[in-house]
This record gives C-alpha cells, sequence and structure tokens, in this order.
C-alpha cells in the first residue's frame, strides 16, 4: 500500500503523523511512504531522517495525495484539502466531525473512507489514540490558563499558586476524564485551589483518594457549577462525548455571574465547546473576551508543543496504521473491534451513531459495507 504523509497546513499546527521510524516499519511490511517535503520539520525530523528510512519525498502535496491509497494526517482535512479526497481513499487523522457540518458533507460527497482516531475505542470505553494528546491539551490548558490570568494578557491578574500572606487563585475543572484530571495535576502543583466537577461518582471517590490535598471534588450539576463560577478565576472545560457534541455547561447568562478578567479555557472546542460563548481561535489570536470574561478556545492546543504531541501521538496511532495498511480497512476492522469504532465514514454513508444524530443525518450500520 502506498501511504501518503501531507504537511499539516492548519494555522500553527506543527505535529506530523509519523515519525522515521514508522517509516521503517512500513517499509519493512512492504508499503511505499510518500512524504510532503518538510513535513516533520516543525516537530523536529527534518526530511534527511526520513529519507534514510526508505521515505519518498515529494514537493507537491497534490501528488502525495493522488498517488497514496492511505493518507495519516493529525488535524482533520480543511476546505483547502476537501478536494484532494477521493472515493476509496482512507484517510487517518483526528476528524471531530460533530463539531462541523461542512467537514462532515465534504468527506461524505469525496467518497473516502473516514477512520478518526478520537473515537478508536477499547473494550473498557478508553480512547487510546486520543489519550495521549488530551494529556498534553489538559496540562497545557493549565499552563495556558495561568498566563492569561496576568492582567496584561486580559486577565483578573491573579497569580495561579498566590504567595504566602496572599491566597492562591481558584479553579474549577470541569471533567474528571484524562483531561480534567491532567488539568488538574498541573493546577494543583501550581498550587491552585482546584475543584474536580463530574457525573460519575465512582471517578470522584478514585480522585478524591489520590490527588493532592488542594484538589476537593463535587458532582456536576448546574446547581453547583453556579454556585461555584462566582468564586473560580480559571474554568477548564473537559468534558467528553465520544464522536458527539460537548454539553454546554456554562450559558451566556452565567458569564455575568463571574468576576471580570475570569479566564475559560475550552479544551472540548473540538467537539463544538462546553461554554456556550465559546468559538475556535487559533494560535495566533488565541482569545476573545464576552462579558468580561477571557475565553481561550484554540482547537489544535497540542500543535503548540509539536515535538512532544508527535511522539506521544505516534506512539499509539502506528501499530492501528500498520494493520491498516497490511490487510487492508475492511479486514483491518473485522479482525479489530476497537478499530472498527473508528470508522466514521465509508463511501459517502455516515457510519457513527453520534456523528449522525449531530446533523440529522442518515446513519447506516458499518455491517452494511463489510
Amino acid at each position: 500500500m502506498k501511504i501518503g504523509v501531507p504537511k499539516e497546513i492548519k494555522t500553527h499546527e506543527n505535529r506530523v503523523a509519523l515519525l522515521p521510524g514508522g517509516v521503517k516499519q512500513f517499509i519493512q511490511n512492504g508499503h511505499e511512504v510518500l512524504l510532503q517535503k518538510g513535513a516533520g520539520v516543525a516537530s523536529g525530523f527534518p526530511d534527511d531522517l526520513y529519507q534514510q528510512e526508505g521515505a519518498q519525498i515529494v514537493e507537491d502535496v497534490e501528488k502525495v495525495w493522488a498517488q497514496s491509497e492511505m493518507i495519516m494526517k493529525v488535524k482533520e482535512p480543511i476546505k483547502e484539502e476537501y478536494a484532494r479526497m477521493r472515493e476509496g481513499q482512507v484517510i487517518f487523522t483526528y476528524f471531530h466531525f460533530a463539531a462541523s457540518q461542512q467537514l462532515t458533507e465534504a468527506v461524505v460527497d469525496s467518497g473516502s473512507i473516514a477512520i478518526a482516531y478520537e473515537t478508536v475505542e477499547k473494550s473498557d470505553g478508553s480512547l487510546p489514540l486520543l489519550i495521549p494528546m488530551s494529556e498534553v491539551a489538559g496540562r497545557m490548558a493549565a499552563q495556558e490558563g495561568a498566563k492569561y490570568l496576568e492582567k496584561p494578557l486580559g486577565g483578573r491578574g491573579v497569580l495561579l499558586g498566590g504567595i504566602p500572606g496572599v491566597p492562591p487563585a481558584k479553579t474549577l475543572v470541569l471533567g474528571g476524564g484524562i483531561v480534567g484530571v491532567n488539568a488538574a495535576k498541573i493546577t494543583a502543583g501550581m498550587g491552585s485551589d482546584t475543584t474536580i466537577m463530574d457525573i460519575n461518582i465512582s471517578k470522584l471517590r478514585y480522585l478524591d483518594d489520590v490527588m493532592p490535598n488542594n484538589v476537593s471534588t463535587m458532582f456536576s450539576s448546574e446547581a453547583n457549577i453556579r454556585r461555584m463560577i462566582p468564586h473560580v478565576d480559571l474554568v477548564i472545560g473537559a468534558v467528553l462525548k465520544p464522536g458527539a457534541k460537548a454539553p454546554h455547561l456554562v450559558t451566556r447568562e452565567m458569564l455575568g455571574m463571574m468576576n471580570s478578567g475570569t479566564v475559560l479555557v475550552d479544551v472540548a472546542i473540538d467537539q463544538g465547546g462546553c461554554f456556550e460563548t465559546s468559538k475556535p481561535t487559533t494560535h495566533d489570536d488565541p482569545t476573545f473576551v464576552v462579558d468580561d470574561v477571557l475565553h481561550y478556545c484554540v482547537a489544535n492546543m497540542p500543535g503548540a508543543v509539536p515535538n512532544t504531541s508527535t511522539l506521544g501521538l505516534t506512539n499509539v496511532t502506528l501499530p492501528y496504521a500498520i494493520n491498516l495498511a497490511n490487510k487492508g480497512w475492511k479486514k483491518a476492522v473485522c479482525d479489530d473491534p476497537e478499530l472498527k469504532k473508528g470508522v466514521n465514514i465509508v463511501n459517502g454513508d455516515i457510519v457513527y451513531k453520534n456523528v449522525a444524530e449531530a446533523f440529522d443525518k442518515t446513519y447506516i450500520p458499518i455491517s452494511e459495507h463489510l
């Protein structure tokens, strides 16, 4: 199989979908790899490292897409790339379809096979290809939140950890999953008085046992959120419904209850955001203000730390990609129920229920294509 790795073109998306070592594994399995020139440079992996392992370095991105049977990316195709997708081509990347009807319709129209990193799911409900980027995003949410609390950047002018004699900032983390736990680890480590909310009591019991003393837990409800937000300085949105739109836990009306300069970091923005007032932003222009509340809603946060992120991502995606190349997508997903759940769109049909429901589209079970 020919594997294509184009350079990411989303604003400040510096990650790459494949390491030189991954190229070597594909070659050893009898496949070819076409890598767009410079695709790995921003992550710290120059072209010559890929060439040494047998990759073909291609200057023309159109050639990479046109000649490849499977495309490996990091972020979803953007408008400029829609016309490059074609019928029968496997595209393996983060898609987050529920956040974009335009993207969903473009992939449907292309006839390609969209396999989404974020919905590959183990039997225990964990999302192995989302976990490392959730870890990065959660930890980044804490450091970005701390930064934007600084007055020159629009925040309240509060030091997250305080100092002796001056209390620390208060942080509210909505969601006790991978993102939320990693965010809380860092805010707590910086000294913030941190509260984690979740609807899973068992998870809250566990977090109450393992988190440091400056982290408390609370059941997530509208009443409890309303009770907390007038008193917090930083809110980190970390909720996830796999493949579906994130619920709006903080409404526009609630912003009026917050102090001027409160910072909201919406890590759920890839799935539409968990604050009603959220809208995707970029690393070039990461924040905006609504009702004196600062919003940070960068949709590709891990792209700012591409070396760490690329290493973490490719550690987990490569075995699935090798499986797809060796067996072809149909046999690969038949043999691997985890990978099967990653298939979202096939030849114009939406085969992932949450995506179909997000836009009131027809859902076709994947079994119809196998």
